[in-house]
């Protein structure tokens, strides 16, 4: 988990409907998380990945930005967005395997070749005979 300081959470008030509640409460959180500070815990190579993979979402200082607003608790909007934070963090850092190449089955280039030459069959059998 990092550190409470690697993250800048302002509040502001929500858009929408919901009358005077929402005129007079900041309920909406915008949550940043500063990447330059939390390469300490992370380490280079995990924020230089989060920098490349989520770079739709970073602002022009180079924080990755989450805003919530569903909710009409201020609390609750800072929980999801916590956890709305989390889930990228961690979709970011997931590494995809590396496809071993392998080569095809006897059976399998048989099986190919034959359907071929079965489609091949149909089609010149929807051929007339030839007119001349």
């Amino acid at each position: 988990m990092l550190p409470k300081g690697c993250f800048h959470v302002s509040f502001s008030r929500s858009g929408g409907a919901g009358g005077q509640h929402v005129n007079k409460t900041e309920t909406k959180v915008d949550l940043r998380l500063d990447l330059a500070a939390a390469e300490a815990v992370l380490g280079a190579e995990d924020t230089a990945r989060i920098r490349t993979v989520m770079a739709r979402r970073l602002d022009q200082d180079g924080m990755l930005c989450v805003t919530a607003s569903e909710h009409r608790s201020q609390y609750q909007n800072l929980q999801a967005a916590f956890e709305r934070m989390a889930s990228l963090i961690a979709a970011a850092l997931v590494r995809r395997r590396k496809r071993i190449a392998t080569r095809p089955t006897r059976g399998s280039q048989r099986r190919r070749l034959d359907e071929k030459r079965h489609r091949g069959d149909i089609k010149r059998d929807r051929r007339g005979p030839p007119t001349g």
